[in-house]
């Protein structure tokens, strides 16, 4: 047995949760997966852009890329799910829908596995969403490292989503030697390891090497990437509601939604009756909403609780680093950096968060905010 020392999660591993895939091996490898079911991975699409989408080679998967467009969250909540039907020629009649299939989703990053954690939360709680936890379990999550930044816009140190934390069956970790080296992590993922037997069992000298890679990455991602402590994110929340910031924002904010459709952790949505031209029969759906749209806030008789567009980027903020951590003790920003990625306006979230660190520490420099 080898003890690695990394955070308390990554302790005391068994030689038997890990298995060593030849990098000569990867094409056979997904060749067998895509035997079993669908696979779907990140594939370049030109530009620097990448996408999640079905796969039957290796050789389609781009291995390392920076956050796809949209996160692997499509796949769990799409964009449009219809959720019933109804018939009312002989009276009221409406029938629950379950859409999900079977799949492997394969290269998940860290910060997009910590969305899929934050989902999985949201939709646990009564009342559960059957829809989404059918589908999720459904789906086989094979994750994928990264090494190094991805671009100038993760932060994935800040919210700690930089090392593995759960939320896969198996997780691919390239040691820069020819060889990828695996965590099994449930029995699913074991059942699939045993299944395509081109895997050896990790020896001493693989998690030797895998706890070096880990040691560079440490220091690669030694230091927070905005100036202030990870524990004090939701003090500076306290702080920060009537900060001018928010009014700079809303001079720049276009409205125009990117960043919570590209974010891992919104899952805010409408729900439509759409109804056939017969006028009797015909569907509900759910579909993504969100809180930059100015009709999201509005209630009846026309008032907004959030007509300003600063007032609905302070909300975003709000729910990623404050609202979620009272009421599911975490943070809801995974770092992948896809809203400051994808803006119209150029607005940027270590930015915006460093700004607010600025702020306080000229109100109050002895807060001590800065990391």
């Amino acid at each position: 047995m080898v003890v690695l020392t990394n955070p308390p999660e990554e302790r005391l591993v068994f030689m038997e949760q890990y298995v060593v895939l030849k990098k000569r091996d990867f094409n056979d490898f997904i060749a067998a997966v895509t035997r079993e079911q669908k696979v779907f991975a990140p594939v370049a699409k030109g530009h620097n852009q990448y996408a999640f989408e079905e796969v039957t080679s290796g050789n389609q998967i781009a291995i390392d890329y920076i956050p796809t467009i949209l996160p692997p969250k499509k796949y769990f909540m799409p964009q449009y799910e219809t959720i019933a039907t109804y018939d009312t020629f002989n009276g009221q009649n409406m029938e629950s829908v379950m859409e999900y299939e079977d799949m492997v989703l394969f290269g998940v990053h860290t910060c997009d596995l910590a969305g899929i954690q934050c989902l999985n939360i949201v939709f646990s709680q009564q009342p559960k969403d059957t829809n989404y936890l059918m589908r999720k379990n459904k789906i086989l999550i094979i994750g994928y490292e990264c090494n190094s930044y991805c671009d100038e816009y993760a932060s994935c140190r800040l919210v700690y989503n930089h090392l593995p934390n759960g939320g896969y069956d198996l997780f691919f970790t390239n040691l820069e030697n020819g060889s990828f080296i695996i965590h099994i992590n449930t029995l699913i993922g074991e059942e699939l390891v045993k299944k395509i037997k081109i895997f050896k069992e990790a020896d001493d000298s693989d998690l030797q090497t895998l706890e070096d890679l880990r040691e560079r990455k440490r220091k690669i991602f030694a230091k927070n990437e905005v100036p202030i402590e990870h524990e004090k994110i939701p003090e500076l929340f306290d702080k920060v509601y009537d900060s001018k910031i928010w009014n700079e924002l809303d001079k720049r904010c276009v409205a125009c939604g990117n960043c919570t459709n590209v974010c891992p952790t919104c899952y805010c949505f409408d729900v439509i009756d759409e109804p056939n031209l017969d006028l009797k029969t015909g569907r509900r759906y759910r579909r993504w909403d969100s809180c930059q749209n100015e009709e999201f806030a509005k209630v009846a008789g026309g008032e907004s609780f959030r007509s300003e567009r600063g007032a609905r980027q302070r909300h975003r903020y709000y729910r990623k680093f404050s609202y979620s951590i009272e009421k599911f003790s975490r943070f809801f920003c995974t770092g992948c950096g896809r809203c400051s990625r994808t803006c119209m306006a150029g607005i940027d979230l270590k930015e915006t968060l460093t700004k607010l660190v600025e702020e306080q520490d000229m109100k109050n420099p002895d807060a001590g905010y800065r990391g």
